[in-house]
């Protein structure tokens, strides 16, 4: 358990980079591009958990055509600031054979996570996959990553953020915009 004193102290100090206003935004921006590309697809949506859990709710919502919604868990954080390993924790349980994907998740940041779930999907036969994420960070990939997101929210310079599914060791997730850690 955090101490709490810290958390607040955290949110206290930290840069807003992204308000609540700025976020929504950005969410009715990729929901149009989305829906341009994807409306006639039938794709399935998959939240990457736990941090895509804020941002696909409220862009789904913006998405006004049929789709299937699923997620899956995969990390390589596990309650630390510093990537490692990857870890699945539960896959998708729709079939992916033959199908569009839509990937939904908070940050691209190194993009290994990212395209280890690509990798995935494709392995899974389907049909196409798209990646969308509410924060890029302006910083270089991890070796062997050679893509961007196809729908991108908001960016960022590469610094330690929270706030709209972002945690600071696993708190600030529900705060209504992104926010930079002064440390």
């Amino acid at each position: 358990m955090q101490d709490i004193q810290k958390i607040n102290d955290v949110l206290k100090n930290a840069e807003c980079l992204y308000s609540a206003s700025e976020i929504n935004e950005a969410l009715d921006r990729m929901a149009n591009e989305i829906t341009e590309r994807l409306q006639n697809t039938n794709p399935i949506i998959l939240c990457v958990m736990s941090g895509a859990m804020v941002p696909a709710g409220h862009l789904i919502t913006r998405l006004h055509f049929p789709l299937e919604l699923g997620y899956l868990h995969v990390t390589r954080y596990r309650g630390t600031n510093r990537g490692g390993d990857l870890h699945w924790l539960v896959e998708p349980r729709q079939s992916l054979n033959d199908r569009t994907i839509l990937v939904i998740d908070d940050i691209m940041d190194g993009g290994l996570t990212l395209a280890a779930i690509i990798d995935y999907c494709r392995q899974a036969k389907c049909k196409d996959v798209h990646t969308a994420v509410m924060v890029s960070k302006k910083r270089k990939r991890e070796a062997g990553v050679n893509f961007e997101p196809d729908f991108v929210g908001v960016e960022t310079e590469d610094k330690y953020l929270f706030g709209f599914g972002l945690d600071y060791n696993e708190y600030l997730r529900n705060v209504p915009g992104i926010y930079a850690v002064n440390e």
